[in-house]
């Protein structure tokens, strides 16, 4: 097993240089389609516009699931104020104290895109009383445009409306001594670990012991990217970013292996194999229960799917924010995921 680090750098990074807040889907599946025929893969949709790669094992007859989410946490146009400025509806858990100042791109439904810059109504110490107190909540928040606007008929005449897409620019660092900075690493630097392993699959030859199918929804950050999943599929495992904080054991080098969400115990026998393959592998690895994170496994129990369910994933620190991992962790989890669809 060669998981190569170059790998996971290069793909994480350019799927998080390409926006896809929930929904949009429009940018990052062509650079999907691309880079699995790179990989010498194929891929297919279902109508949630779920991305799949599916790869025959050496026991057909049974087909499991291994799941990352492509969607990133993001903003929709609410509204278009009177001054030019948007207002914003939330997509996915942004935390609006996090990203005042940030720049942004606006995403319209007939493929023009713009910069803007999103801030406080209460934008300047010099001018408002309250710009350091005013919460940092979703009707305080607007949108300025880098563009000569002064009405809502002046942003009108550029394309955009009501709906339209708006991302938060991540910022992407690399470091030399193996940290990823960024936003949106959540869930992206997993589809980073999911290519290593297709890539180590390719070279070496082998395939899994059951058939395997790599899906990639859309829908995770608002809770139903795996509510509906192929018949066939009898195992849901998520690929989801592990949590570090005070009552978690988890750090942004390991593999956090995940036993509850916030809605539910995960299968006792598939998480306890997972475990047992992070011993048997002597990975860097813990076991956790996080209390407000739900991942698409649970959302295909939610939703009924008759499925063994279980989640993993590298240590991310500050979670919807601008995050850090270390590509080390990435790497335990990739380790973990090829000993996953290697085992019966």
């Amino acid at each position: 097993m060669k998981i190569q680090k170059e790998t996971i750098e290069k793909v994480t990074r350019k799927l998080i240089e390409t926006p896809s807040p929930v929904s949009y889907y429009e940018e990052i599946t062509p650079v999907m389609e691309q880079m699995a025929k790179m990989f010498g893969y194929e891929i297919f949709f279902d109508r949630k516009r779920t991305i799949y790669i599916k790869v025959e094992g050496e026991h057909p007859e049974k087909t499991i699931c291994v799941g990352a989410h492509l969607d990133t946490i993001g903003m929709m146009v609410r509204h278009i104020n009177a001054d030019g400025t948007l207002a914003l509806r939330n997509l996915g858990g942004i935390n609006y104290n996090n990203i005042d100042g940030e720049c942004v791109h606006i995403h319209t439904r007939d493929g023009r895109v713009y910069t803007g810059l999103v801030t406080c109504v209460s934008h300047s110490t010099h001018v408002f009383d309250d710009a350091r107190s005013l919460p940092r909540e979703e009707n305080n928040m607007m949108v300025i445009l880098d563009e000569h606007v002064q009405t809502a008929e002046d942003v009108r005449n550029l394309g955009i409306e009501h709906g339209d897409i708006i991302s938060v620019d991540p910022n992407y660092q690399f470091t030399e001594k193996g940290f990823i900075k960024s936003r949106h690493i959540d869930d992206k630097a997993a589809v980073g670990a999911v290519f290593a392993v297709l890539e180590e699959l390719k070279k070496s030859g082998e395939k899994p012991y059951y058939t395997t199918l790599f899906a990639f929804p859309f829908y995770e950050e608002i809770g139903h990217g795996g509510a509906w999943l192929p018949k066939e599929v009898e195992e849901y495992v998520a690929l989801d970013i592990g949590l570090i904080g005070p009552d978690y054991s988890g750090n942004e080098y390991a593999v956090s292996i995940c036993a509850k969400d916030n809605y539910t115990p995960y299968d006792r026998e598939l998480t306890t194999k997972l475990i047992n393959l992070a011993k048997k592998e002597e990975l860097n690895y813990c076991v956790d229960v996080f209390y407000r994170y739900g991942t698409d496994a649970s959302a295909a129990i939610r939703s009924g799917n008759n499925v063994y369910a279980a989640a993993f994933g590298m240590g991310c620190f500050a979670s919807h924010g601008m995050e850090r991992c270390h590509i080390d962790g990435v790497v335990e989890t990739a380790k973990l995921l090829y000993a996953y669809i290697m085992s019966e």
